[in-house]
């Protein structure tokens, strides 16, 4: 699946360790009734607001730049810092990067992948040290084209993914992963006996009893009994894997209306379930632009549409669906508990 969108690229080098110094802005007039959220934009010598807009490049390791276009006159100043901060509040997890100048009118902040970012989803702020505050940064120009395809090393311990976007406001945010060990959905392909799964392990290797497991939204694989559980063995080759889930196994212990399966891996016959997940490319949330077909099944008279979907998380599941406008309308409650299917929502700042 190649889902990148590559756009044209400012700014100079892509993302790396070297130390920028900060800068400042120029103070400006008192904000008036056109001034950006919170009164925090920047604005020009007329008085117009004038919002602060992020170049962001990607690197094959997984480490982003920041490229900011500043207003004319900003100067250096040691604060300044680019400031990432969790959607869902907990100001205290905030993480501050250093800005600082990479060119005449710009300024520049790194997050490397070295740098731990706690797995979520996170707003980005410019805080030009200014004594304004951050202000909503706005995505600028981007290239996302080294996540495409991304494949680290297989024995690497802990995986971190990136991916910037645009939030329904148009603001510029984050969704990070962090998990270890990780297990990368790859080609999935549905015909009339099953769905099928080839993958690649991160983290860990496969072992003796290694296995695949769906399990119903409503359960876990700890909780779950053989009615809301199907297992099937898988097939290895180093750290790449391929499993099939019949069709039949779901129409079995199918009840009514739509019911979603999540897709785990175990690496032995003892071993903790890990979830079964696409990260390893520039698509941030897959549930709204990634589809796969969804095939026929069960009797009598094929009564099922069985096929593959992503949560919002981008967490692989089957969706088990009857067919009937009475058995459609019947959808599962549980999918909006864990944040699948939906889209990003409003934006906690306002901006």
């Amino acid at each position: 699946m190649n889902a990148s969108t590559q756009l044209p690229v400012t700014g100079a080098g892509t993302a790396g360790p070297e130390a920028v110094a900060p800068v400042r802005a120029e103070p400006t007039a008192p904000a008036g009734p056109d001034a950006t959220a919170g009164g925090r934009g920047a604005r020009t010598a007329a008085g117009a607001a004038q919002p602060l807009r992020a170049d962001c490049i990607a690197d094959s390791a997984g480490g982003l730049t920041f490229d900011i276009t500043t207003p004319q006159g900003t100067r250096p100043v040691w604060s300044a810092a680019l400031v990432l901060s969790p959607r869902d509040g907990g100001a205290d997890e905030e993480l501050r990067l250093p800005l600082g100048p990479n060119g005449s009118g710009c300024l520049r902040a790194v997050l490397p992948s070295t740098v731990a970012l706690p797995e979520g989803r996170w707003n980005t702020y410019a805080d030009l040290g200014d004594g304004r505050g951050p202000q909503r940064l706005l995505p600028g120009v981007t290239d996302l084209s080294p996540l495409v395809d991304r494949r680290p090393l297989a024995g690497i311990g802990r995986l971190g993914v990136r991916i910037p976007y645009a939030t329904r406001s148009g603001s510029l945010a984050l969704r990070s992963w962090v998990r270890g060990p990780h297990a990368e959905a790859g080609e999935v392909l549905v015909d009339a006996a099953g769905v099928t799964v080839a993958g690649r392990l991160y983290g860990a290797a496969l072992g003796p009893g290694a296995r695949a497991e769906a399990t119903i939204r409503r359960g876990t694989p700890e909780t779950a009994g053989p009615a809301s559980r199907v297992t099937v063995p898988l097939t290895g080759d180093g750290p790449d894997f391929v499993f099939t889930l019949p069709h039949a196994r779901f129409a079995e212990r199918w009840q009514r209306g739509s019911e979603r399966w999540d897709l785990w891996l175990r690496v032995t016959e003892e071993a903790e379930p890990v979830r079964i997940a696409r990260l390893l490319d520039d698509v941030p949330e897959k549930a709204e632009t990634v589809s796969h077909p969804a095939r026929s099944a069960g009797r009598p008279a094929d009564r099922l549409l069985i096929g593959p979907s992503y949560t919002r998380d981008n967490d692989l599941t089957v969706r088990v669906t009857g067919h009937g406008a009475d058995e459609t309308a019947a959808t599962d409650v549980r999918e909006g508990a864990d944040g699948t299917g939906g889209t990003d929502g409003p934006d906690p700042a306002g901006s």
